[in-house]
C-alpha cells in the first residue's frame, strides 16, 4: 500500500543516533520544503522529557551537528516535534503513546532504533496500542541479530504485524551518494557495463577502514566484532552492487532480486582465505592510542579487523576474487571500492611498461572517482615511447557545485516516509547475508582461530598483505 505519512514516530529519539543523525536530517529536509506542511514528528524513549524539553533537546543536538546553513526555519521545525515518555516493555504505555500521535489522515511511519532485545516487546506493544494497522510502515535500524537464526527470530517477530512490503530494513550505506552513484556508474554508461565481467576484471577490492576505537559502543562491540558489525552489513552490500546483474528497472523488486542472486552465488570461505585481527596501542593521525583489550579492560578474542577473500560462482565473476578489508584503529579513515582491469593482451609499444586501468571509487570521507589510464609521457621519444598511468578524478561535490552534500539518512528518511523501499534491504538478503557469514564464523570456532594483532595507525596485521600478495595483488592504499 502506497501513501505519504503524515507522522513519523522515532523510538530511541534521545539517542546518539537521534541526535548525531536523524534529527538534522529531518531538520535539514524541512529546511529545503522536502517534508509535508502537516508532518508531526513523535518522539520517544524512556527518557522522562516533556514536549518542550524534547524540543529544547533536538535544538541543542541541531546546533552541535548540523551546520548553521541548513538550519533555516529551526523554530518551525522544532514545532513538528513532540515527544511522549515509554518503557518498551510496558504495553499499558503503549495506550498513551497512540494517543500522542492521534489519527494520521494519511499514515504513520515508525523508526525503531532500540536494542534487537526490545524489537519483539515493541512490536506487540505496537499491536497492542493499536499502532500496527495497515496504514503503517515500519523501519528497522541494525543490528537485526547476531547470527541467522536470531535474525530470523527478530524478523518473524516483525513480520506477525508488518508484511515485507510494509517493512523497510535500513543500511545507511544504501544512502550514501556515491554507493548509489555506482548504480549510474555502472547502468548509465555504455562505456563500462560491457566491460563489467571476469573478461576484463581481474579482481575488485572493497576497503571500509576507521581511525576510531570503541568509543561509546564497547559492550556491543565486543559481542559483534568486525565480521558482524560491518562485513554482514555494509560490506555484502557493496559487494552485491558490484557484482549484481541490470536489474529491469530502478525501483525496489528489480534491484533487491538481482542483489539477492549475488548474495546467494557467494562461494563458502576457508579459513586461508579469511584473516582476523585485533589492535593494540599505536599511533592513529599523531594521537597515542591504547590496544583493544585496554579500552575494554580485560582480554577479548573479538576481532577488530577482518580481510576476505571471496568469489561469486556465476558466469559473470567466474575466477574474480573479492578481496574485502574492514577494521578499527587503522591508518585512515576510508571507504572504497577498487575495480582492477585486466592487463592488454598485447602491448605494441616495445620496451615501453603498461599498467592495467584501475577504477577507484570513494564513499566516504570523499565522495570521488578515478580512473587510471595509460597515457604516453610527453617528448621526442628519441629512445623510444615512455608510457604512465595517469588519472582521471572526478571530485563529486567539485561537479555538482551549489547541490548540497546530504546526510545518508537524509534519502532514507523520505524514503520510509514516502514508501520507497529501493534502498532498504528485504529479509531475504538479510538472510543470505547471515547465512554467508555464520559459515565463516563456525570455521573460525572448529577450527579455534584467534585475532592477530596488529598495532593501532597501521592497515592490519601483515597476514592480511599476505592474504593478496599470494594472488599477485596488493591493496590499494
Amino acid at each position: 500500500m502506497t501513501f505519504t505519512a503524515d507522522r513519523l514516530l522515532l523510538f530511541g529519539a534521545t539517542g546518539d543516533l537521534s541526535q548525531r543523525m536523524l534529527l538534522p536530517s529531518l531538520c535539514a529536509l524541512d529546511a529545503d520544503g522536502l517534508l509535508a506542511p502537516e508532518l508531526k514528528i513523535i518522539g520517544t524513549a524512556r527518557s522522562q522529557l516533556s514536549d518542550l524539553e524534547f524540543r529544547n533537546f533536538a535544538r541543542e543536538a541541531l546546533e552541535k551537528y548540523l551546520p548553521a546553513n541548513r538550519r533555516s526555519g529551526l523554530a518551525d521545525f522544532l514545532n513538528r516535534l513532540s515527544f511522549q515518555p515509554l518503557d518498551a516493555n510496558d504495553m499499558d504505555g503503549y495506550a498513551a503513546l497512540a494517543e500522542k500521535v492521534g489519527a494520521p489522515e494519511r499514515g504513520l511511519a515508525i523508526f525503531l532504533s532500540t536494542a534487537p532485545s526490545l524489537f519483539e516487546a515493541t512490536i506487540k506493544g505496537l499491536q497492542h496500542g493499536g499502532l500496527a494497522g495497515d496504514n503503517v510502515r515500519i523501519g528497522l535500524e541494525k543490528p537485526l541479530g547476531v547470527d541467522l537464526k536470531s535474525s530470523c527470530e527478530i524478523n518473524d517477530a516483525v513480520a506477525s504485524a508488518f508484511p515485507e512490503d510494509r517493512t523497510f530494513r535500513i543500511d545507511h550505506y544504501l544512502g550514501k551518494e556515491t554507493v548509489q552513484n555506482l548504480l549510474a556508474l555502472r547502468f548509465a554508461n555504455i562505456l563500462f557495463e560491457p566491460l563489467w565481467n571476469a573478461n576484463y576484471i581481474d579482481h575488485v577490492q572493497i576497503t571500509v577502514a576507521e581511525t576510531v576505537g570503541l568509543e561509546s559502543r564497547i559492550d556491543f562491540y565486543d559481542d559483534a566484532g568486525a565480521m558482524r558489525d560491518m562485513v554482514q552489513n555494509h560490506m555484502l552490500q557493496l559487494l552485491a552492487l558490484v557484482a549484481m546483474e541490470p536489474p529491469t528497472s530502478f525501483k525496489a523488486g528489480g534491484v533487491r532480486d538481482e542483489k539477492v542472486k549475488v548474495l546467494r552465488a557467494l562461494r563458502e570461505v576457508t579459513s586461508a582465505e579469511t584473516v582476523t585481527g585485533q589492535y593494540r596501542s599505536g599511533a592513529v593521525t599523531g594521537q597515542i592510542v591504547p590496544g583493544y583489550d585496554e579500552e575494554l579492560g580485560r582480554d577479548s578474542n573479538t576481532e577488530t579487523f577482518v580481510a576476505l577473500k571471496a568469489h561469486v560462482d556465476n558466469w559473470r565473476w567466474r575466477g574474480v576474487p573479492f578481496y574485502m578489508r574492514t577494521g578499527k584503529r587503522l591508518y585512515q579513515r576510508k571507504t572504497e571500492i577498487v575495480v582492477q582491469f585486466r592487463e592488454v593482451p598485447h602491448s605494441i609499444f616495445e620496451g615501453a611498461k603498461t599498467a592495467p586501468n584501475k577504477l577507484v571509487i570513494g564513499i566516504q570521507p570523499e565522495e570521488n572517482i578515478s580512473l587510471t589510464l595509460m597515457a604516453k609521457v610527453p617528448g621526442l621519444d628519441r629512445d623510444g615511447l615512455t608510457l604512465r598511468p595517469v588519472p582521471l578524478d572526478i571530485a563529486m561535490p567539485d561537479a555538482f557545485i551549489g547541490v548540497h552534500r546530504r546526510i545518508a539518512y537524509e534519502r532514507l528518511l523520505l524514503d520510509l516516509i514516502e514508501g520507497d523501499q529501493t534502498l532498504f534491504v528485504r529479509r531475504d538478503e538479510v538472510e543470505a547475508q547471515w547465512s554467508w557469514v555464520d559459515r565463516i564464523r563456525e570455521n573460525w570456532t572448529k577450527e579455534n582461530l584467534t585475532p592477530k594483532t596488529y598495532s593501532a595507525g597501521s592497515w592490519g596485521p601483515s597476514a592480511a598483505i599476505a592474504l593478496a600478495e599470494r594472488d599477485g595483488v596488493s591493496w590499494h592504499e
